[in-house]
């Protein structure tokens, strides 16, 4: 019996059961709560990073924080911009695995402007984007909804423009280090009808780092306006890297 019992421990201790979810620029983690308590509902354990979106390395650094807490392999999940993060925090020993959400998966020395400007978003709505005085950037609230959120409820979207967290500019110029895609599993949600960013990029992207990919006609909020599929997907993952 002692061997077989050894093999349960094994095995239980192989399955993944942390969740830590990074969101995206010009938006925080609240967006999430609904794929979050589908997850939980399902027995994971999930923790979402509010990064500071002051620097790239600001925003890896709060993500490693947090995955050091947790207590065994975790799946690492990024929205738009936190596919930037995880990228480089997914080299962290305890990730197993990498969710993009809409997200940029960079190759070595891409930037976000870089990637964004190599394929721009058709019918964008225009100057969406502004800069304070200081060096960050916004989404205007007047054109939130059509640019991030068009398939959201008009409240929920204001919502989320009322909320959204600011981003340092040189956020979006960092280069990426060494990505953790090469080395580990990777899965790509394209949101069909996203106007952040360009479907056809987010397909590229993720093509080239070999990812398992699901489409979802979505914006780019996709992670609040359709939560079912994302925490399906998210799910799915868990359990291929499991096994």
């Amino acid at each position: 019996m002692l061997p077989i019992a050894g093999t349960c421990s094994a095995v239980e201790a192989a399955e993944i059961r942390n969740i830590v979810i990074v969101h995206g620029a010009f938006a925080d983690g609240s967006g999430w709560r609904k794929v979050s308590d589908r997850l939980v509902a399902k027995g994971y354990n999930v923790t979402i990073v509010q990064e500071p979106l002051t620097s790239l390395q600001d925003d890896v650094a709060a993500a490693k924080r947090v995955l050091a807490l947790q207590d065994g392999p975790a799946l690492l999940v990024g929205h738009s911009y936190g596919g930037m993060v995880i990228s480089d925090a997914g080299n962290d020993p305890k990730v197993a695995g990498l969710v993009y959400v809409a997200a940029f998966q960079p190759e070595k020395g891409e930037s976000l402007t870089k990637l964004a400007g190599s394929k721009p978003v058709p019918n964008a709505p225009a100057d969406a984007i502004k800069a304070t005085q200081d060096g960050y950037l916004y989404l205007d609230p007047k054109r939130f909804a059509a640019a991030f959120a068009a398939d959201l409820p008009n409240a929920e979207a204001a919502f989320l423009a009322r909320s959204q967290v600011f981003a340092a500019q040189a956020a979006f110029t960092a280069e990426a280090g060494e990505p953790a895609w090469k080395s580990k599993p990777s899965w790509a949600l394209v949101a069909s009808d996203d106007r952040s960013i360009n479907p056809a990029l987010e397909r590229d992207m993720a093509k080239r780092a070999g990812s398992t990919v699901r489409e979802v006609a979505a914006s780019h909020a996709v992670y609040a306006s359709k939560p079912a599929e994302v925490a399906e997907l998210i799910a799915q993952a868990a359990g291929a890297v499991a096994r």
